[in-house]
Formats: C-alpha cells, structure tokens, sequence
C-alpha cells in the first residue's frame, strides 16, 4: 500500500493537471450543451433546444458538416497517399538521401501560423507569387482563396505541404518490413511494381490504417489555416465545424450552442472511428 500512495504521490501533477485541465471541461461542456450560456450571464437551462436548432433551423451548420466532410473525404486520402509515395521514394539508399528527408520533414516542424501568413502573400490573385508565376507563362491565375470555386481547393492542396511527419512514420515502417520477403520475391521473378503492390503494401497497411484514422480526426480538428486565410470565407465555402464552433463560441458568445456544436463533432469522429476499426480487419495485415 505505501508503495502504492509513493505511485499515486509522483503521477499526482498529471492526475491533478488532468482533471482540472481535461475531466472537469469535459463533462462540463455536457451540461452546458443543454443551457444558454453566455460569458456574461449564468447558465440558463433549455434542454434539446440547442440541438433542435442546430438540426433544424441553422443552415450554417449544415454547411459546416458539408465542407468538413468534403475537406475529410479529398484532404486525408490525398495525404495517405503523397505521404506513403513519397515515403518510398526517400527509402531508396541513394547518396545525400538524409539531407533530402530533412527537406521534406522540415515543413512539418514550421508553425502553422507562420506557413498560413507566408501563403496568404504567395497565393495573393495581384501580388502573389503563384500568380506572377502563371502570367509569365501566359495563364491569368484564379483568385485561389476569395474565389469560392477554389478556396476548398486551394486549401486541400495546402494540406500536403506538412504531410512529412506522416512521412517519418511511413519510412519508419518501411524500414520493419523483413527484406527476406524482398529476396524471395527477386528469385521468384517478381519485378518492383509487384513487390511493391504484393510485399510493400500489405506490411504496410498497419502504418497506413494509423495514419488514415489520425488523418480523419485532425481533418474533423482542421481550424487554424481556415482562420488565418479565410475566416470561413468566402460564402461560408470553407467554414469547417471547429471554425463554426469557434465562431460560436467566441464572436457570438453562445458558449451553450458551442458545447452541443461540440458533441455533435465528437459522435461523429468517434463514429467515423468506428466505422475504420470495424473495417480493418478485412484490410489491414498484421505480422
């Protein structure tokens, strides 16, 4: 039993920190879902009205859920698949290939805030760089994140720019696949198209599944590029759930309409979840 106390005494800081920081908002965020809440006043209790509103009569909302699966749908398989690609291009033994995995990691470890304000100037319709670049070769460039046509795509293509964590965890698996299974292939006549669709594929399908279910709950998380370049803009093409709950929460002050905002998000990433763990099976391979 003492040592037990002497356990509990050293992890106390994280237990202390976590219910503070983590338990307590969260089953508080469950009873404010059910109120009218405003920073200036006290909670007033309306039971479902909240999610009454939000499926009924916010078109926002809907909008929202919209663009987030959209951006989830598009986004997250694009990133699986430039990550893993590009993960068995830097897996080749070639000379200077760890100066080129620093190149390409070195995007991820930029904060989101500088890289967001850099693009912001570089895809800039008169002054941009990508556009001064177009004109050169005769093309009259679009207006990539005031045109709604093209904001949603502007920023799924901007998603790639930090997929080299995802990268760094491919290599990692690439680097666990038995290369007895490479050689019994060689002598078997297999050529590197079909080693990498019969060996390199179904070893790899455990990473991959790991970082299709990350990929799924940040893109449902996805707010900081969205509120620095567009602010949910234009004509609400690129207001995502985390930025309309933020919205909510912070320019409206309904902190009560934010918390069902943010139940509504959590039921459907933990749905979403879900529904992957009970596919895996039929795809992803363990050793």
């Amino acid at each position: 039993m003492r040592r037990d106390r002497l356990g509990y005494l050293f992890i106390s800081p994280w237990l202390i920190g976590f219910a503070v920081f983590t338990a307590l908002p969260f089953i508080a965020s469950v009873c404010l879902s059910f109120t009218h809440y405003t920073v200036a006043s006290s909670p007033t209790w309306v039971g479902l009205a909240n999610y009454q509103t939000l499926l009924f009569d916010d078109p926002s909302f809907w909008t929202a859920i919209w663009n987030t699966l959209v951006y989830a749908l598009v986004a997250v398989p694009l990133g699986v698949a430039a990550a893993f690609v590009l993960a068995l291009l830097l897996n080749v033994e070639v000379r200077g290939i760890g100066v080129y995995r620093t190149i390409f990691f070195l995007p991820h470890i930029v904060p989101v805030v500088a890289s967001s304000v850099v693009f912001m100037w570089v895809l800039n319709p008169q002054i941009g760089l990508a556009n001064s670049i177009l004109r050169l070769v005769g093309i009259d460039g679009p207006a990539w994140l005031q045109d709604p046509s093209w904001s949603m795509t502007t920023l799924i293509m901007l998603s790639l720019w930090g997929i080299g964590g995802s990268v760094v965890i491919y290599l990692a698996g690439l680097k666990d696949v038995p290369q007895s299974l490479y050689e019994a292939a060689r002598i078997d006549g297999a050529n590197v198209v079909q080693r990498a669709i019969h060996i390199t594929m179904p070893m790899m399908t455990p990473v991959i599944f790991f970082n299709l279910v990350m990929g799924i709950i940040h893109a449902f998380q996805y707010f900081t590029q969205a509120y620095i370049l567009t602010s949910g803009g234009p004509q609400e093409s690129t207001l995502f759930l985390a930025l309309y709950l933020f919205f909510r929460a912070w320019r409206y002050l309904d902190l009560g309409y934010a918390s069902a905002l943010a139940w509504i998000m959590f039921v459907l990433v933990a749905s979403i979840t879900y529904g992957l763990f009970k596919t895996h099976k039929r795809w992803v391979h363990y050793e």
